[in-house]
């Protein structure tokens, strides 16, 4: 059944995920990728089109109407000056940079709007961010569902040992018991 909605529904969820935060998402779909549930080809390319869009959003919504939301959004005027740090220090880095900075995945297009760097600029990097982005976290997926199929191959050749050893446990753990079981009485 999780398999079938995966089928279905993965690459929907992908994008959604990479619209707004995503890295759950993403990291679930690596990891599907890696099972053979997903393409992990697409779900990258869904990631980098899905992430590219959203934040091109956030940034226009921070470019039309960020001085209004830092107004009524303390917690997003808080933010400014760390954002604004950023693009005075990097300016071409921080666009990149703020894809990865927690807390900042939807905040970041917005402030970096508000501050008003160039839309052109913003689209460049944004995209060179969402190229580094995808593969970095759909790989760590991939990785896991690598890593978890080896552990698995182990643990099928020490089966055995495991189950013996753990009655090897359970039978020390009944005698113990018995003894001082014996001895209150």
């Amino acid at each position: 059944m999780v398999e079938q909605w995966i089928h279905d529904w993965g690459y929907v969820a992908v994008a959604v995920g990479a619209f707004a935060e995503g890295e759950t998402i993403l990291l679930a779909a690596g990891y599907a990728a890696r099972r053979g549930m997903l393409d992990i080809w697409l779900v990258l390319l869904v990631a980098v089109v899905a992430a590219s869009a959203g934040d091109q959003f956030f940034y226009w919504v921070g470019r039309f109407g960020g001085q209004r939301l830092l107004g009524r959004l303390p917690r997003l005027a808080a933010q400014f000056e760390r954002v604004a740090a950023l693009l005075r220090r990097r300016p071409r880095g921080a666009i990149v940079a703020v894809r990865f900075l927690y807390g900042l995945r939807i905040a970041g297009p917005v402030l970096i709007g508000a501050a008003g760097v160039p839309a052109g600029r913003f689209l460049v990097y944004n995209v060179l961010g969402a190229l580094l982005w995808a593969p970095l976290i759909a790989g760590a997926g991939w990785a896991f569902g690598q890593a978890e199929g080896l552990l698995e191959l182990r643990l099928e050749h020490a089966e055995f040992g495991l189950l013996a050893l753990l009655a090897l446990v359970a039978a020390g753990w009944l005698l113990a018991w018995r003894r001082a079981r014996r001895r209150r009485h």
